[in-house]
């Protein structure tokens, strides 16, 4: 049993996609961020940076607890306990799902998440943030479509945890004001997965906003 602690942003949505996909058993804790639940100190013995999600398996390695934050690092810890093929084994396709997920943890949240930030409901409007953000949204877009005119999936032929923890940023494409249509490949593989039932009902987990 996974104890996945959550809330309704795309960060959190990669997980509960990723236990669908799996179709592990979980249990749901939301922590609602509006509250500043994030900072209540028994979620901080189990996220220490105080961000969502964060899973605590109580089956895990020698049969006891183990604590695991950063979304990241829990896709890869459940494909690895379940020996999915999510995380391909075969060295070249391993290298290219590991590509593609640090390249949506190091640029596509990190940027998108900056759009939001000037883009939807700025407290100040700061126009350098808004059009520098929007500008690398953009281009990340144009990295991903091109990479989808060749491939099915953003790591090759085979559906990954790569595209996993993408696909809920490009969720939220109306936040940063990007028209799918800009990007047809993208647009393709956002269609393709969101036809997938394990993802529609991981997006839904645990509320939509």
């Amino acid at each position: 049993m996974i104890d996945l602690y959550t809330w309704g942003t795309p960060n959190g949505r990669k997980v509960s996609i990723m236990l669908e996909e799996l179709g592990m058993d979980y249990t749901v804790h939301e922590v609602n961020i509006g509250q500043k639940e994030q900072f209540e100190p028994d979620f901080l013995k189990i996220s220490p940076n105080n961000r969502i999600p964060a899973i605590v398996d109580q089956d895990g390695p020698g049969g006891e607890p183990l604590s695991v934050f950063e979304s990241g690092a829990i896709l890869i810890y459940l494909a690895e306990k379940t020996g999915s093929k999510l995380l391909p084994t075969d060295p070249r396709k391993r290298a290219a799902c590991m590509e593609w997920l640090m390249f949506q943890t190091g640029g596509v949240g990190p940027m998108f998440g900056q759009a939001h930030h000037f883009m939807r409901n700025p407290k100040e409007v700061v126009p350098y943030g808004q059009e520098r953000y929007h500008n690398e949204a953009r281009r990340l877009y144009g990295v991903m479509d091109r990479r989808l005119a060749n491939n099915t999936y953003l790591a090759g032929e085979d559906y990954t945890i790569a595209d996993i923890a993408t696909y809920p940023w490009v969720g939220r494409h109306e936040w940063h004001q990007v028209d799918l249509v800009d990007f047809p490949n993208v647009k393709r593989w956002f269609d393709l997965l969101s036809s997938r039932e394990a993802v529609t009902k991981g997006y839904a987990v645990p509320f939509l906003n």
